[in-house]
């Protein structure tokens, strides 16, 4: 397919340009943190669930696979550089959009965003959660060399009376945006997630727990409304509860035993978490240890672990 051929193509000419960095541009020390905010300066439909979840690829990974979660409506694609047209020629305009779109570097001009952009709140709970983290301050801020134009129209582009009623159609898409933007400045602090060290002593448990699939904070606990919570997939809203005990090697009885006694924990942190609008998840290793917890309790998720 051309349009992967023109990412693979941005792909490599992004390795060469990472060989020889600039000495005018600080190195990032984060590529998952950079990706963020090269995402929060563009309009999602979805909050920035898929560009949180893609986060850990390759900016034209991300780019590509998210491409269909982009409010297309107030984006434009503009090939300054040509090479998209050259890479990618033939292909239908959504190709070229990837293409302009997954450019490695910087490219002033080439994707226009009509309109104020409202950072997606996954995207923005992520980039509060690294501010916790005590990022470095240099990356707190990516230069502010744009990756898009906010809200202007190039000469060469359609007439400016086509233009202003595309930012009415906003009113219908911002409105799934607001209410949540809202409920996130208004949730309580104590909802605010914060990554804190792992609890020491059980380092098999922690490994299970950083091999989540979309854990955002691997290597970290998450301190959610007074709990230290095992994992956070911010894309889906999920908090976790790792139990890596070897469920199996007991009698019937004492597993009957074992699962009571910490049945009350797990359903303080399912409220916990559903009051501060997250899922909760409890993971174990084995089948059996999901059919005693779902006999003591239908209304909590539990998942087998197939990582672990």
């Amino acid at each position: 397919m051309r349009v992967r051929a023109c990412i693979a193509l941005l792909l490599f000419v992004s390795a060469c340009a990472a060989s020889a960095p600039s000495p005018r541009e600080p190195a990032v020390r984060d590529p998952r943190r950079a990706n963020l905010q090269r995402a929060a300066t563009l309009p999602w439909t979805d909050g920035g669930r898929c560009a949180v979840q893609e986060a850990s690829e390759p900016w034209p990974v991300l780019a590509e696979r998210c491409f269909h979660a982009l409010d297309h409506e107030r984006l434009e694609f503009h090939d300054t550089t040509g090479r998209c047209a050259v890479a990618s020629a033939g292909a239908a305009a959504v190709g070229l959009g990837v293409c302009v779109l997954a450019a490695p570097e910087l490219v002033v001009g080439a994707v226009i965003v009509t309109g104020v952009v409202v950072v997606g709140f996954v995207i923005k709970e992520a980039l509060d959660a690294y501010e916790l983290l005590g990022a470095e301050p240099e990356d707190a801020r990516p230069a502010p060399e744009t990756w898009l134009v906010p809200e202007t129209k190039p000469a060469p582009q359609k007439p400016s009376p086509e233009q202003r009623p595309k930012p009415e159609p906003e009113g219908p898409d911002l409105p799934p945006l607001g209410p949540i933007e809202t409920s996130e400045r208004e949730r309580r602090p104590e909802c605010k997630p914060v990554p804190v060290p792992h609890l020491g002593g059980n380092d098999p448990h922690n490994e299970c727990a950083d091999k989540l699939p979309n854990n955002s904070f691997p290597g970290w606990d998450v301190f959610v409304n007074g709990k230290n919570f095992d994992a956070l997939q911010l894309a889906t809203r999920t908090l976790w509860d790792v139990k890596t005990d070897d469920f199996d090697k007991h009698s019937s009885r004492s597993q009957d035993f074992l699962a009571r006694v910490k049945l009350p924990e797990l359903q303080r942190e399912d409220r916990l978490a559903r009051q501060c609008g997250y899922n909760f998840i409890v993971g174990v290793k084995s089948a059996a240890h999901k059919a005693v917890l779902f006999k003591l309790d239908r209304t909590l998720n539990v998942v087998v672990m197939d990582w672990c």
